[in-house]
This record gives structure tokens, C-alpha cells and sequence, in this order.
């Protein structure tokens, strides 16, 4: 047996035995104390004589026992902020890519590809990046998982986890040597020092995590096995449908089925009051459409009274909808045009509301624009939904063109003084 590395072979005495020799290579030595404190103070002296490759055992954790020992800091914090800045690279270019390269689609001018409007994905995948490389990095720099370990073999050992503290100094260690390394722990105030053997074969996991293992994976094969045969097996029965969206509803067959979600029971309900059925509703197409027959109406409907109720509807509705592109004033100067002007995109001027041929229009024809759209100005008539506040919107409009070409019998009397005053 060497006295550095301490290697030796064990055979059996048996003579009828031929079993094959198990060679045991010193792994290093344990040194076991009583309290943290001395736990502390041992592990400086170990770092201040010079060893690198050794570790400290403890049932809890032990304040300042990092720079006892002479632990530098952990290269991990790095290692996940270069991930996370791939993650962020790969939000960046696979948007850029789908959505400007790959498959562009033109909407109102806007650009192809905007960072704002991609923050979210980027985020996500910094995130994601982040995360999973710090899981990884962490097992991978602390060379995990391990299914053995030498000191394992000790019966003195396995204290560590209740009432006794440990250093452990391995054989690789430059520095070691088997009475000098003694001598350093015993003189630390070591309690006892042990000498700790180990197998020259590597050592195997164990036969119980194996299996558990094989079992998990053949488990995690069942649903893909399950959705490649539903998908590609002929069946003659209903698939499996774990998640009831609406396309697999429960359905009462029979007009006097039971239905136990109303109060009464009855599956077949009344029709709801006021209900029209489809084909039968009779609306004012002078109110819904803005026209009678082919022709467009010239003056508002009659049942669409302009007051200063309609007239402040219709520019809440505008300056939410309209005035965007067409501008406050209405003379097509909105801030979405004027990003499109400063950008260089291929963007339509909108109407200046208060040209001859826009202002001449009859407020059928202005109606049936804003609900339907006319040419490039997409359909408003999901957005502003109802009648009345489509009819307040053409008021309003009505009423900006006349604000720019306004007579004096137009001003209100209790005005006109204050007007001949500003003169």
C-alpha cells in the first residue's frame, strides 16, 4: 500500500472461492467535529495551508462557512445573463423574421416589424432562457446528479445530517499526503479523523433508480402512443374528449327533455319577450342605411333629434374613431398621418372633411361611410354600433364643415357683442 494514494487489494480467504479482487484506492480522509464553531476554524486552517480539493459537511447551514473555506463566487449569475441574452436575441429575431421577412402583411401603413409591440414574446423568452439555464447550469457546475459518493461507506458519517460536522479532504488534492493532511485535521481540532477507501471501478446508480426511471419513461410514452392512434386508428366509438370546449356540448334530445339548469326543468325554452325571428325584422332603412331605395337622404331622419346631447355624443365618437387619421378639425392631419408622412410608408392621405366634394355629400352617403367604409377607410360599424351614435358622428361632421364656413347669421346673438368687441 502506497502511503499517498493508499491503494490495496482484498481477496477472499476462502479456498473453494473465486471471486474476482476488489481494489480499493484511497479517496481521502474525514475529519469529524463537534460543534460549528470549530467547523469554521478547521476550514480556515485547510484553506490557509493550501488545499483546493476538499469540502465541509454540515446538517445546516453554517454563517460565513463560504469564506472559510475560500469559496470564490459562483460563475452561474453569468452563465444565466448570457442565456437570457440569447432568449432576448431570439424573441427579437424570430419576430423580426415572421413578421418582416418571412410573412409581411400591410396594415394601414403601419410597419412590418415594431419593438414595442413585441416586448411581451421577447420578455417571455428572456425569461424562459433565464430560468432553465439556471436549473441546468446549477446541476451542471456542481457536477450533479451524483448516485454515489465514498463517504458514504462510513458508519461515522452518516451523522452528518443529524449532530456532527465534517471535513472531507480528497486524495486528488495536490497538496495531500496521508500523515501531513492527518496531522493539519487532528491539530484543527478534529475529534477523529478516518481514513475513507474506495472501489477502483466506478461505481453504478442504483438498481431501484434505474427502474424508476425506465418505469417514468415508459409512462410518459403512453399518451404519445394514445394520440398517434387517434389520430391515424379508425374507431367506431367517440374519441376521448378531455377538455369540454363548445364543439362537444351536452345535448337534450326531444322537445320535453329535462333540463336540470332551469328553474322548471324544461329543456325546450319559450322564446325570449320581444324576440324577432330571422327573416321578419322590419327596420327604417332611412335610419339603418342612411338611403331610401337608391337615393341617398339629404337631411337627418326624423326620428334623430340634433341637440347639444347628439352634438357632444358625436364628438366623443369622433375623437375616439375618426380623429386618428382625419384630425381634430377634421382636415385629415391626424396623428396616426402624420407618423405614416414622417415614416415614408405607403400610406393613403385620408379625406380632408372639409373639401367641396366631402362637404356637398348627402348625410346618407356620409352614414353609410362611417358604417361601412369607402374605398381604403375601413367599416366602423362594429366599432360605433348603434344607430344613434352613428348619426351623432354625422352630425358632428356636419357640424365642423360649417364651423369653417360659417355666416354672420350663424352667430347666436348673445355672441355678436362680444365679437364686435374683439374688434
Amino acid at each position: 500500500m502506497s502511503s499517498t494514494t493508499g491503494t490495496m487489494t482484498a481477496t477472499s480467504a476462502h479456498p473453494k472461492t473465486h471471486a474476482k479482487p476488489v481494489s480499493m484506492v484511497l479517496h481521502g480522509l474525514l475529519a469529524e467535529f463537534d460543534d460549528d464553531h470549530k467547523l469554521v476554524a478547521a476550514c480556515k486552517k485547510v484553506r490557509d495551508a493550501g488545499y483546493t480539493d476538499w469540502d465541509a459537511h454540515s446538517p445546516f447551514p453554517v454563517h460565513g462557512i463560504d469564506r472559510a473555506m475560500g469559496i470564490s463566487m459562483t460563475k452561474l449569475p453569468i452563465f444565466i445573463f448570457f442565456c437570457g441574452a440569447l432568449g432576448t436575441a431570439t424573441g427579437v429575431i424570430m419576430q423580426w423574421w415572421m413578421n418582416a421577412v418571412d410573412y409581411p402583411f400591410l396594415i394601414s401603413g403601419k410597419p412590418f416589424w415594431s419593438l414595442p409591440a413585441n416586448i411581451p414574446v421577447i420578455f417571455e423568452l428572456t425569461i424562459l432562457f433565464s430560468a432553465l439555464s439556471a436549473v441546468i447550469g446549477m446541476f451542471a457546475f456542481n457536477g450533479l446528479p451524483r448516485h454515489y459518493n465514498p463517504l458514504f461507506r462510513s458508519e461515522r458519517f452518516k451523522r452528518a445530517t443529524d449532530d456532527r460536522f465534517f471535513i472531507s479532504v480528497l486524495a486528488s488534492d495536490p497538496r495531500f499526503n496521508l500523515n501531513s493532511t492527518r496531522s493539519l485535521l487532528e491539530s484543527a481540532g478534529a475529534a477523529a479523523v478516518e481514513r475513507v477507501d474506495d472501489t477502483s471501478e466506478s461505481e453504478a446508480p442504483p438498481r431501484l433508480f434505474i427502474w424508476a426511471h425506465a418505469i417514468l419513461l415508459c409512462l410518459a410514452l403512453i399518451p404519445i402512443a394514445m394520440i398517434y392512434r387517434a389520430r391515424n386508428a379508425p374507431i367506431d366509438y367517440p374519441r376521448l374528449h378531455v377538455i369540454f370546449d363548445m364543439d362537444n356540448q351536452e345535448k337534450y334530445a326531444g322537445k320535453q327533455a329535462a333540463n336540470p339548469a332551469f328553474v322548471d326543468g324544461r329543456a325546450m325554452r319559450l322564446p325570449v319577450a320581444g324576440t324577432v325571428a330571422r327573416g321578419m325584422l322590419r327596420q327604417d332603412p332611412a335610419l339603418t342605411d342612411g338611403r331610401v331605395g337608391d337615393r341617398w337622404l339629404t337631411v337627418f331622419p326624423a326620428n334623430v333629434t340634433i341637440d347639444d346631447a347628439l352634438l357632444k355624443r358625436g364628438q366623443n365618437r369622433y375623437e375616439i374613431f375618426c380623429a386618428p387619421c382625419h384630425g381634430f378639425d377634421g382636415s385629415g392631419n391626424g396623428r396616426v398621418t402624420d407618423v405614416a408622412r414622417e415614416r415614408g410608408l405607403g400610406w393613403v392621405e385620408p379625406k380632408n372633411l372639409h373639401d367641396e366634394d366631402v362637404r356637398l355629400r348627402p348625410v346618407g352617403h356620409l352614414y353609410n361611410t362611417v358604417k361601412n367604409g369607402i374605398r381604403t377607410m375601413p367599416p366602423y360599424g362594429d366599432q360605433i354600433s348603434g344607430e344613434s351614435d352613428r348619426w351623432a358622428v354625422v352630425a358632428y361632421i356636419k357640424a365642423l364643415q360649417r364651423s369653417q364656413r360659417a355666416a354672420p347669421g350663424d352667430v347666436p346673438t348673445e355672441k355678436k357683442d362680444e365679437l364686435n368687441n374683439r374688434k
